[in-house]
This record gives C-alpha cells, structure tokens and sequence, in this order.
C-alpha cells in the first residue's frame, strides 16, 4: 500500500464542479431577489 502524501491529489475536476455550484447558486439568489423586488414594487 502507497503512503499518503497530502496534497498530491489532481483536485482540478472538484474545483471545476465547485465553481459551477457557487456561479449557479449566485444566479438563483439575484434572481431570487430581483423577483421579490418585483413582486414588491407591482403589489403582487
């Protein structure tokens, strides 16, 4: 069995799939808040 060496894992998928999810969830919360304005300023 090889020894662990900490930090000599190839990490770039799990970067790749992380920044995906921070760029989604930020697009759900400006749309999220954009359409409470919405719903505020129409009375709805």
């Amino acid at each position: 069995m090889a020894e662990h060496k900490p930090g000599s894992m190839d990490i770039t998928t799990q970067e790749k799939t992380f920044a995906g999810f921070m760029r989604l969830t930020t697009w759900a919360a400006v749309l999220i808040v954009v359409s409470l304005i919405f719903l505020a300023l129409t009375n709805g």
